[in-house]
């Protein structure tokens, strides 16, 4: 039966998790230092000791850890693999790229790949260049594989269950900096989700802004100073971008008219780029050209004074929003 319990981050991924294994006999959970030092993170602590060797440590090889993941998955095992940080997930990228993403497609659809790789990506202090990179867009360029990107414990907690439950290899991309945030309430032990889908969480005429991951929290920010002086934002956090709601986007834009996509990927070839591109193709009629708020096209320092420059900012986002709309009171 569902209840409500306080968690953050950290603690609504290892309800998740808890509840994958306990309720799925075929998942596993592996990774490096997730078992005996319960996660590098502190994210996946008390699951070995409960869960037995079905959570166990694994050798310093991501390539090893997403191959053994595709063929038992293609077995009738549900991995939970974790790559600690999403740059070394390019060390496997042809375990996730032509080996996962593939297995449906070369089979017919008589096999598939139900395999969860966890991560995580964004800066955080002292992170620096191996260890800040969002490469979301890399992921989303490949047919084949479902992303996500919880920001919130109840997002974290659902679609971590959702990815688990999919038929198709899911990387679900937390941060770091969220998972010792504060508590909420969260609802555990309610029935599985579909994938799919975003959260509106500011209604307005002025404006659309699309946004994913942790740098929602400074749009929220910007959103919030402008709608106290008059101007209003439909604002649409898109938990899972793949699948994307390109409809829920377009009913937005078709509506307001005007169009900003905030990101922490390096603005070139960044996802941002494809929505502004569908959006354009529809021909919904714009009243502003579209913008992007993104990273500069830099690696990230490790000095946060400087990180904080490159990425956008909730004063990037209110200053972004203020030139398109304009002649409107703000």
């Amino acid at each position: 039966m569902p209840e409500i319990v306080k968690l953050n981050v950290g603690g609504a991924v290892n309800a998740a998790l808890a509840r994958a294994l306990e309720e799925v006999p075929e998942t596993l959970l592996y990774g490096e230092d997730v078992a005996k030092p319960g996660g590098v993170f502190g994210v996946t602590r008390g699951l070995a000791k409960r869960f037995g060797d079905r959570v166990f440590d694994t050798p310093i090889s991501e390539t090893a850890m997403l191959g053994a993941a595709v063929g038992a998955a293609s077995f009738g095992r549900r991995p939970i693999v974790e790559i600690m940080w999403i740059d070394f997930s390019l060390v496997a990228f042809d375990q996730i790229v032509n080996q996962a993403a593939n297995v449906r497609y070369v089979s017919a659809g008589r096999t598939s790949a139900p395999l969860t790789i966890r991560t995580q990506q964004g800066n955080a202090p002292g992170a620096c260049a191996q260890h800040s990179q969002n490469l979301e867009a890399l992921l989303l360029h490949v047919p084949g594989i479902r992303v996500c990107m919880p920001r919130t414990p109840q997002d974290s907690y659902d679609l971590l269950l959702s990815a688990v439950a999919c038929d198709d290899p899911t990387v679900v991309i937390e941060n770091r900096t969220l998972y010792a945030g504060a508590k909420e309430a969260v609802e555990v032990g309610g029935p599985v989700r579909p994938i799919g889908g975003h959260r509106r969480l500011r209604s307005g005429t002025d404006a659309t802004v699309v946004c994913w991951g942790a740098v929602t929290t400074k749009v929220l920010d910007a959103v919030d100073r402008l709608e106290s002086q008059g101007v209003t934002v439909d604002l649409l956090e898109m938990v899972w971008l793949n699948p994307f709601d390109w409809d829920a986007v377009l009913e937005s834009v078709g509506r307001t008219g005007r169009l900003l996509v905030v990101h922490e990927a390096s603005r070139t070839g960044g996802f941002g780029a494809e929505v502004v591109a569908r959006v354009a193709e529809s021909g919904v009629e714009l009243r502003t050209p579209p913008r992007r708020v993104a990273l500069d096209d830099s690696r990230i320092p490790s000095a946060p004074q400087l990180a904080a420059v490159l990425l956008p900012q909730t004063g990037d986002v209110e200053a972004a929003l203020r030139t398109m709309v304009g002649g409107a009171e703000a």
